[in-house]
C-alpha cells in the first residue's frame, strides 16, 4: 500500500458521483476526508458531477447523473496527474474512471458506501442479486474496496467481494457538542430522526411507532410531503446544517435510526457527540457504532419502540465519551494507508 501518512505532498484524486450540492452521508464523508487530507499536507482533487452535464436520477431528482463523462473525465485525470486514484461511487463517473484506469494498467481503490441493491429493491422491488453481481464486477477491478464497518466487511465477503479494507468514519467534535441545545417547545420526550426522507431509510418504521412525547424529523427527500400529510402529529422541520443541526441533536431525548440498509450511519455518532443516545435495529452500522461503549449509550432491538424507550435511560456523558473515539483525522489516516501508487 502507499506509504502516505508519513509523507506530504502526495496528489490524491477522488472521483465521485455523490458531491455537493447533494446532501447525504457520502458527500459529508468525502468533504471531511478532503479537508483532513489537505491539513495533512496532501494535494486533493475531487471530481464530481458538478463539472459535467447531468440528468436527474429516476425517482430521486436531487441526485444528478453525469452524461457521457468519459473523455472529459480522462482529460481531468491526466491534467491532475495523481499519485493515487480513489473511486468513491459506482455511478457514471465511477465506471468511467475505472475503465480509464484499467485500460492503462493503473491501480486504484474503491469504496462501498451505499447498498444500492436494497435501495433499488425498496423503490422498484427489483431483486438485489443481479445488482450485487454488477457491484462485484465494478469493485473487482480495484486493488481494494474500503468498507466502514467489520460487519459490512463480513457481509460483502460472504457475497463474494474480495480485497476488503477497513475505513471507519469520524465526527466533528467541535461542532457536535452537548451544549447549546435546542429548547424544543414540545411535550417530552422528544424522539428525533435525522436523514433523508426516503423509502430506503425505512422512516415509516419510526413515524408509526406508538411513543410518548413528540416526534421530530429533520431532513428532506422525495417522501416528505406525502409523509407529512399521513402523519400530521409529527413535526417535519426540513433540512438543518451546522450549529442548527447540532442544537437539534443536543436538545433531543433520543435519536431514532430506523434504517436497516445504511453501511454506517454518520448521524449516530453526531447524536452521540451531542450527548444524545440512539435507538436502532441490531443491524450493520448501529451495532458497529455502539460496540465497545463504556456505559449505556442507547439501545438496539428488533422492536424499535422498545429500543426507543430503553434509550431514554442512557448516560448522556457516556454518549459523548464514546463519540470521542471517532475522529476525522483517524479516518483520513486509515484512508491513506489503504491507498497505493497508480503506477
Amino acid at each position: 500500500m502507499l506509504s502516505l501518512p508519513a509523507a506530504t505532498g502526495a496528489r490524491v484524486l477522488i472521483v465521485t458521483d455523490a458531491w455537493a450540492p447533494q446532501v447525504n452521508g457520502v458527500v459529508r464523508t468525502l468533504a471531511a476526508l478532503a479537508s483532513e487530507l489537505d491539513s495533512l499536507g496532501h494535494e486533493v482533487e475531487v471530481i464530481g458531477p458538478d463539472r459535467f452535464r447531468t440528468l436527474p436520477c429516476p425517482t430521486y431528482p436531487d441526485i444528478r447523473l453525469s452524461l457521457a463523462p468519459g473523455r472529459r473525465l480522462a482529460r481531468m485525470i491526466e491534467t491532475f496527474a495523481p499519485d493515487a486514484l480513489h473511486i468513491a461511487t459506482e455511478g457514471p463517473l465511477g465506471w468511467a474512471a475505472s475503465r480509464w484506469a484499467r485500460r492503462r494498467g493503473f491501480a486504484y481503490t474503491t469504496a462501498f458506501h451505499t447498498r444500492f441493491p436494497e435501495y433499488i429493491q425498496a423503490r422498484t422491488r427489483f431483486p438485489p442479486g443481479p445488482l450485487y453481481a454488477w457491484l462485484r464486477r465494478f469493485h473487482g477491478g480495484s486493488a481494494g474496496t474500503m468498507v466502514a464497518t467489520e460487519s459490512l466487511r463480513a457481509e460483502l465477503a460472504a457475497r463474494g467481494f474480495n480485497r476488503l479494507l477497513s475505513w471507519s468514519r469520524g465526527v466533528d467534535l467541535a461542532l457536535f457538542t452537548p451544549d447549546p441545545a435546542e429548547a424544543w417547545p414540545l411535550p417530552r420526550p422528544v424522539f428525533l430522526y435525522v436523514g433523508r426522507v426516503a423509502v430506503e431509510k425505512n422512516i415509516e418504521a419510526f413515524l408509526a411507532l406508538d411513543l410518548p412525547g413528540s416526534k421530530v424529523v429533520i431532513g428532506d427527500g422525495p417522501q416528505r410531503v406525502a409523509l407529512a400529510a399521513r402523519y400530521p402529529s409529527v413535526h417535519f422541520l426540513g433540512a438543518r446544517h451546522g450549529p442548527a443541526l447540532a442544537r437539534a441533536y443536543a436538545g433531543a431525548d433520543a435519536l431514532v435510526f430506523p434504517s436497516r440498509t445504511d453501511t454506517f450511519g454518520l448521524v449516530l455518532i453526531e447524536a452521540l457527540a451531542c450527548g444524545t443516545p440512539v435507538a436502532a435495529y441490531p443491524v450493520t452500522g448501529p451495532k458497529d457504532v455502539l460496540a465497545g461503549a463504556e456505559g449505556c449509550i442507547g439501545a438496539l432491538a428488533d422492536d424499535l419502540a422498545v429500543a426507543a424507550i430503553a434509550a431514554l435511560a442512557a448516560d448522556r456523558a457516556a454518549c459523548r465519551r464514546h463519540a470521542e473515539r471517532f475522529s476525522w483525522r483517524a479516518s483520513a489516516e486509515a484512508f491513506l494507508t489503504n491507498l497505493l501508487p497508480m503506477r
